[in-house]
């Protein structure tokens, strides 16, 4: 049974949702753009400043360099993440936030309240 107190917040906070196909392809929408195992954790590597790639595959941990080269990718097309060259040589590229991946700060703070109470409820029962 769900916290008296966590449902009200939750119907609260849906209750100018209604179960439209409009109401739902906002959601889908962001499900399809943060979808998949190494995204979130992708953004969460970059969210202290600026990362080169061998960097982010260190912080993220087991993602594979095709992997990461896909994701980012994809991250730059959503407007995710924002690709830096520098001049050196050899060139230097580094992967940072942009202004519109801040906006998903309050719901990966979210996700990870949500993820640490759900793994303390499943390991502790």
């Amino acid at each position: 049974m769900l916290n008296p107190f966590l449902m009200e917040n939750l119907l609260e906070r849906l209750s100018p949702v209604k179960c439209t196909t409009t109401a739902i392809r906002p959601i889908k929408d962001a499900l399809d753009v943060l979808s998949g195992k190494w995204k979130i954790p992708i953004l969460v590597a970059l969210s202290d400043g600026p990362k080169r790639f061998k960097e982010i595959t260190k912080a993220v941990g087991g993602i594979t360099d095709k992997m990461l080269s896909k994701e980012l990718k994809d991250m730059e097309m959503n407007k995710l993440v924002s690709r830096r060259v520098l001049d050196t040589f050899p060139p230097t590229v580094e992967y940072s936030w942009t202004e519109h991946s801040h906006t998903l700060g309050n719901l990966i703070g979210e996700l990870h309240a949500w993820g640490d109470l759900h793994r303390k409820k499943i390991i502790e029962g």
